[in-house]
């Protein structure tokens, strides 16, 4: 598979299953092309990568998380020799030597600040990812979840619009901090 062609299924379909092992087979039966193994393990991969392709759904295997499989040049070459579309990881060096194997890359980030910002430019051009994977994807449901405790919730990290300050505060959030200094004197 290519990016490309990966691509084009994302778009036809864009829910990606990410799933432990133990709910690797309610992802086959979802309508998901896109099945990304989060907890996989050297004991069965091979046999979910089968039953995947049998329905002609893509198969990634977070490697960084990946039981029993080295998180190496040698892991890649493995998992590559059982057929999965490819990898998906937080390091830079796996994402590059995923790609020479032929495999699709997907390096994933986790975003705190904007300093997190800088730092997925820097890296995600130098490991070359087909995709990068951005997390947190929903930071309002994170403010609503704890806005009910007992202790007020303070939204801060990436704000840097209006309405951005204002959906935190919709999702529950006392206060917002910000580094924007434009937003300090916004009502």
């Amino acid at each position: 598979m290519t990016p490309q062609e990966l691509i084009e299924r994302l778009e036809l379909n864009p829910i990606i299953a990410a799933v432990h092992d133990h709910e690797f087979n309610a992802a086959l039966a979802s309508p998901a092309d896109v099945i990304f193994c989060l907890k996989a393990s050297i004991l069965n991969i091979a046999e979910q990568v089968r039953a995947a392709h049998a329905q002609d759904k893509c198969v990634f295997v977070h490697i960084d998380l990946a039981d029993g499989v080295g998180k190496d040049r040698a892991g890649i070459e493995y998992l590559a020799s059982l057929g999965i579309d490819g990898i998906i990881s937080t390091r830079t060096q796996l994402c590059r030597q995923a790609r020479e194997k032929g495999l699709i890359a997907v390096q994933r980030f986790f975003v705190l600040d904007s300093k997190g910002i800088e730092s997925i430019s820097e890296n995600s051009e130098s490991s070359q990812s087909d995709f990068i994977e951005i997390m947190p994807g929903v930071i309002g449901k994170a403010i609503s979840r704890f806005a009910g405790n007992k202790t007020p919730v303070i939204a801060g990290g990436l704000i840097e619009t209006k309405k951005e300050v204002l959906s935190a505060l919709e999702c529950g959030a006392l206060a917002v901090s910000t580094s924007k200094r434009e937003l300090w004197y916004t009502e």
